[in-house]
């Protein structure tokens, strides 16, 4: 087990380092100038053009700025003080400044990144309850009318596009029948005193309602589809034939021995749904005005600052490597043949 451990931590920091690498190199050959949409585009002096250069960096080497880059994420550069006799002094980890207002990157994240971690892992954990209650009793009550329905709905939820699903939520629930709010955010832990905004775990739920729905219904279709078929195909198993030659109660049969192994694949698509569930996430927030990292990006492509959307790349890239390696981990748990091979 901690064999694998390390085999998986390694591979982990091998892929943030290309992924980070091959983001950087993607924006440094885009055609977008930073230093001249902030100096006024074509008709900026050119000697602001060489200061706001020199001071962004950009006129480096590109191996050179990713080297300054991971040198800021993760210090591993000393400086020394001369008041503390050469003692060897690290930098704070940062993701450095925004380029059109040098605001702390630090501080957009942590504003930005609770917003999107409520909205990707609140539909993940509604998605499973939708795909796991729908697929296993469709499952069990194969062709039944509850099956039909299932089907209908996988059908439809795979073709819609969140941005339509979401409009016609944020009409109907929220325009024609006043249920929910069509947009906003509402903080989990209360809003700042003296700013008239909604706050509070109720508050933050009554938000999040229509997000969540627009969130899950496509990877919710998708949970239902697959977790139908693998229980079909587990309850036709030699082991769960003879479980219940035994006599074992049916309820023991389903939770000991079918779902069990139907669900390990499960464990497996949850990781890499949730990855693709952060690209997705930007859709939705646009319908519904959240402020999370989805609508920082769509903002900084705008403004041209690249700076911006390498710290969103960096955080969703350590996100979704921490939790791939968490899911593998509860996956070699509940496999033994992980932690055997």
């Amino acid at each position: 087990m901690f064999r694998y451990l390390v085999r998986r931590i390694l591979w982990a920091i091998l892929l943030f380092l290309i992924i980070t690498f091959v983001t950087f190199v993607i924006f440094f050959m885009a055609p977008n100038d930073p230093a001249r949409a902030q100096c006024g585009g074509e008709q900026a002096r050119r000697a602001c053009l060489v200061l706001v250069t020199e001071k962004l960096g950009l006129d480096k080497p590109i191996t050179t700025q990713y080297g300054v880059f991971i040198n800021k994420l993760l210090p591993i550069t000393p400086y020394y003080d001369d008041a503390w006799h050469a003692v060897p002094h690290f930098q704070q980890p940062t993701l450095g400044k925004q380029y059109a207002t040098g605001a702390s990157l630090d501080d957009t994240i942590k504003q930005a990144a609770p917003v999107t971690a409520s909205l990707v892992l609140g539909g993940a954990v509604l998605w499973m309850i939708i795909g796991l209650s729908v697929g296993i009793f469709s499952a069990l009550r194969p062709r039944s009318l509850v099956d039909r329905a299932a089907m209908v709905f996988v059908l439809v939820g795979v073709s819609a596009h969140p941005v339509w699903i979401g409009l016609i939520f944020s009409y109907f629930f929220g325009v024609k029948w006043h249920i929910t709010p069509i947009a906003g955010y509402a903080n989990f832990f209360g809003a700042p005193e003296d700013t008239g905004l909604a706050g509070g775990p109720v508050q933050w739920a009554y938000h999040m309602i229509l997000p969540w729905l627009t969130f899950a219904i496509l990877f919710a279709a998708l949970y239902v589809r697959m977790i139908r078929a693998n229980v079909m195909e587990t309850l036709g198993e030699d082991y769960v034939r003879t479980a219940r030659a035994k006599g074992a109660p049916e309820k023991r049969v389903l939770f000991s021995h079918v779902l069990r192994n139907a669900l390990l694949p499960v464990v497996t698509m949850l990781g890499m749904d949730i990855a693709v569930g952060l690209g997705g996430a930007i859709f939705t927030e646009g319908v519904y005005q959240l402020p999370g990292l989805g609508r920082t990006i769509i903002v900084s492509l705008q403004a041209e600052d690249l700076a911006t959307i390498q710290a969103v790349v960096v955080f969703a890239t350590i996100s979704i490597l921490v939790f791939n390696l968490i899911v593998d981990l509860l996956y070699a748990w509940v496999d033994p043949r992980i932690r055997l091979s």
